[in-house]
Formats: C-alpha cells, sequence, structure tokens
C-alpha cells in the first residue's frame, strides 16, 4: 500500500495528520477516566445491594455454628 513518500525524514507539520482523530486525545482520556469512574460507583452500589440481600438471607445460627467449627 503505497502512501506517495518514498521517505518519513521529512516534516510531519506538512504531511498534516498521520492517524485518525488526531487532537482528540485529551477529552478521550477525559471520557475514559469519567466512564472508569462512574463504572466503580456502580459495581460499589450493586455490590453492596448484594451483599446486603445476602446477608438478610444467611441464618445467623448457622453462620456462628460454622466460625465456632474452624
Amino acid at each position: 500500500m503505497s502512501i506517495g513518500y518514498d521517505s518519513w525524514a521529512v516534516d510531519l507539520g506538512e504531511v498534516g495528520p498521520i492517524y485518525p482523530m488526531q487532537g482528540w486525545e485529551i477529552p478521550m482520556v477525559v471520557v475514559g477516566v469519567i466512564f472508569w469512574l462512574v463504572w466503580h460507583r456502580l459495581q460499589f452500589v450493586q455490590e453492596g445491594k448484594d451483599l446486603e440481600q445476602a446477608k438478610q438471607i444467611a441464618d445467623a445460627d448457622k453462620i456462628a455454628k460454622a466460625i465456632e467449627r474452624y
């Protein structure tokens, strides 16, 4: 696949963009960090609900016997 250049030893400022979405690096990092933080918050809330539900279902006497056994 030829792009019309024999050598890349030129001023890339004159060549133009060499990859897609050039200039979007910082906004994409910001979006990625926000997504990551929101995902962790949602996971934390959901796991808290699941643990609370499991705590209510569990039988306290069975848990105490299992702990004392070991």
